[in-house]
């Protein structure tokens, strides 16, 4: 059974209100969606994405206000191997290089090696 859940639109904040489960979790709304997640419209089914797309006063939601029209995400907690995802951090630690430093140029006066004499 659901129930009706209400966020305000970062753009205008007009409120918008969702029917929805309550076993799911809200990670944020934000004017832009996390990278990597799918989002559902109000009419689709949102249990089986990552979140929910808003038009702002154009899907029926809007319930203070006409609403801007423009776009804003509600995203949900997501968890990959039971660990919480933080969308804000990249999913992938990528090592520039090798662990060897590069020998330094050498100066006019025949050295290498950074400074002056």
């Amino acid at each position: 059974m659901g129930f009706p859940v209400r966020y305000y639109c970062p753009h205008c904040e007009t409120i918008v209100e969702l029917e929805r489960d309550g076993y799911l979790a809200d990670k944020a709304v934000t004017p832009y969606p996390f990278a990597g997640w799918e989002y559902a419209t109000p009419s689709e089914s949102i249990e089986d994405g990552d979140g929910v797309v808003f038009h702002c006063g154009e899907d029926g939601t809007a319930v203070d206000g006409d609403g801007c029209g423009e776009r804003f995400y509600l995203s949900f907690v997501r968890f990959e191997n039971g660990v919480e995802i933080d969308p804000r951090k990249p999913s992938e630690h990528v090592q520039i290089g090798n662990d060897t430093t590069p020998p330094s140029p050498r100066g006019p006066d025949g050295f290498s090696g950074g400074g002056f004499w």
